[in-house]
């Protein structure tokens, strides 16, 4: 039986959201159709062996697919176009593709299926550092036929628009993500992970982009600085393994298991001086906006895509001098719960085109929950890839 009147989100571990930024988007497209009435329409293909037993049939009302392949690494590729196949053979009306893995199906799959197919290519994948040799190929020809053989480009920042515009002359749909209010039920119990009263926060995947390796080795050294308390897929990757075993036990660093509850995150993030953001790539990072969301000052790793998610109102330098900076900063004017209520409508500029008739809500981050920085009180250094490689956890320096 044909299903014409729904839409496929494809590129995803799956919903509940338990990995990264494209789930949590997806997990909250979820929600808004079940809000609207409309889970229905909806179909969230998942990865099977990084999903909870036994496998559940739906989630809010919303199906759920599954396929025996994981949806990151090498495995991608085949699991974003075998999802693609099954999507548009099921007689699905459209598809959102968030990432670019599966995108070399799509020449074969425009030439015998009618399913629209509206890409969100995330950031310039192929630039991430973790992608070598061949693998960094076949993702950047991935992008370039996701920009040819996609009826519709979403872009989560500008600089990821503008790329696409200067590198394949195509224009997207700019659709930033936003921020809800601060998580409204009762506060968690957190005391199991032995937390000090009051720290810095990093979070983020463990890949070498994210340059957790220096973000710890910063506060590791740097006496002046208060506690860190590091939130990540620690076990999952084999950077993540080997920061842990380098820095476990270390008195000034908290190293958390990644954390879904959000409850517990809720917890988490309220005791956190400020927050110390190290992606260097991909587009808008939720991580990054939900702290702008909590009022939090916040150091950042210098890239456009950084720069233009917070409008140039972080302290853009993972040095001493930048997160001392932040420690001390004077309080955002704006309460918190103020920025969701300030950007709470999807800007008018999302809603062209196929996007219009998608369950998505989304909204821009604005400037004014930042207080601008003194003239002159940090500089913006670029950081070099040789700093970067300098705070790789195997590096001989750091040994």
């Amino acid at each position: 039986m044909g299903e014409s009147g729904k839409v496929a989100i494809i590129g995803t571990v799956g919903v509940p959201g338990r990995y990264g930024g494209f789930e949590t988007l997806a997990e909250e497209l979820v929600r808004a159709a079940a809000r609207t009435g409309r889970a229905d329409r909806l179909t969230v293909w998942c990865s099977a062996p990084q999903a909870p037993h036994p496998l559940p049939d739906s989630y809010l009302g919303v199906t759920l697919r599954y396929l025996p392949l994981r949806a990151n690494g090498a495995q991608s590729i085949p699991y974003d176009a075998l999802s693609l196949w099954q999507a548009a053979r099921s007689g699905h009306r459209a598809a959102l593709l968030l990432g670019v893995s599966g995108a070399l199906a799509l020449p074969a799959l425009r030439a015998v299926s009618s399913m629209r197919i509206i890409c969100n290519i995330d950031g310039v994948e192929w630039q991430r550092a973790k992608w070598r040799g061949a693998a960094r190929m076949v993702l950047k020809r991935s992008e370039a036929a996701a920009a040819r053989w996609s009826h519709q480009l979403i872009a989560d920042n500008p600089e990821i628009a503008r790329h696409l515009s200067e590198t394949y002359g195509r224009g997207a749909v700019e659709i930033p993500y936003g921020h809800e209010d601060t998580y409204p039920g009762p506060a968690a119990d957190i005391g199991d992970l032995a937390l000090p009263d009051s720290y810095a926060m990093a979070m983020a995947r463990a890949e070498p982009e994210n340059h957790l390796a220096l973000i710890l080795s910063l506060f590791a050294t740097d006496p002046s600085l208060p506690p860190l308390v590091g939130v990540s897929n620690w076990a999952d990757t084999a950077y993540g393994r080997a920061l842990r075993q380098r820095f476990a036990g270390h008195a000034r660093l908290h190293l958390v298991d990644a954390e879904y509850d959000p409850a517990r995150l809720a917890a988490i993030r309220a005791a956190a001086l400020y927050y110390v953001h190290g992606h260097a790539a991909g587009g808008t990072n939720p991580a990054l906006v939900t702290m702008m969301g909590q009022g939090l000052p916040i150091a950042a790793w210098d890239c456009s895509y950084n720069r233009a998610t917070t409008a140039g109102q972080a302290a853009f330098s993972i040095a001493p001098r930048a997160c001392a900076y932040v420690c001390n900063a004077s309080p955002i004017t704006q309460p918190r719960g103020q920025w969701a209520r300030n950007c709470a409508h999807m800007p008018k500029r999302a809603t062209d085109g196929q996007m219009s008739q998608m369950p998505i809500s989304v909204s821009w981050v604005s400037s004014r929950a930042f207080r601008p920085r003194p003239q002159g009180s940090i500089p913006a250094p670029k950081t070099t890839r040789e700093q970067a490689d300098a705070h790789r956890p195997d590096h001989p320096q750091d040994q």
